[in-house]
């Protein structure tokens, strides 16, 4: 049995495979996904699982380079965007390397899931709860 914090088998693997630059997305459970990615559908009901739980597994195993949200998670939901920020910072920290912040329109923020390795949806019912991580690397 894998010993780490991210059990899940379809994310590990995302995980695992990702290159330098490319992109998951994390999203709530109403963000539409996109037929290109791989789907990871982790909602079981509303908010289960909820949208933090799911980021700090994932960000316990991969290595974040920058970070893309919707201008619109800060100004609707801006109690869980103050959350997440604050976790990335300090995973930033543990990195020992900066992380950065680039904030877009919500539509633009779904253009860009077209371009992600996979979108892993959660159960979070939290207004634009969606999040890009782009991949660094750990040399």
């Amino acid at each position: 049995m894998k010993k780490h914090v991210l059990l899940n088998a379809p994310l590990s693997h995302v995980i695992a495979t990702m290159g330098h630059t490319d992109q998951l997305v994390i999203c709530d459970a109403g963000l539409p996904i996109p037929a290109a990615p791989e789907r990871i559908d982790l909602a079981v009901s509303r908010g289960v699982p909820k949208f933090m739980d799911v980021v700090q597994a994932v960000t316990a195993e991969m290595q974040i380079e920058r970070v893309i949200m919707a201008h619109e998670f800060a100004e609707t939901s801006p109690a869980l965007h103050i959350e997440l920020v604050a976790h990335l910072e300090h995973l930033a920290q543990e990195q020992g390397r900066a992380i950065s912040f680039d904030y877009v329109s919500h539509d633009e923020f779904k253009e860009m899931t077209h371009l992600s390795r996979a979108v892993v949806r959660t159960g979070e019912c939290t207004a634009y709860a969606n999040v890009i991580f782009v991949s660094g690397v750990v040399f």
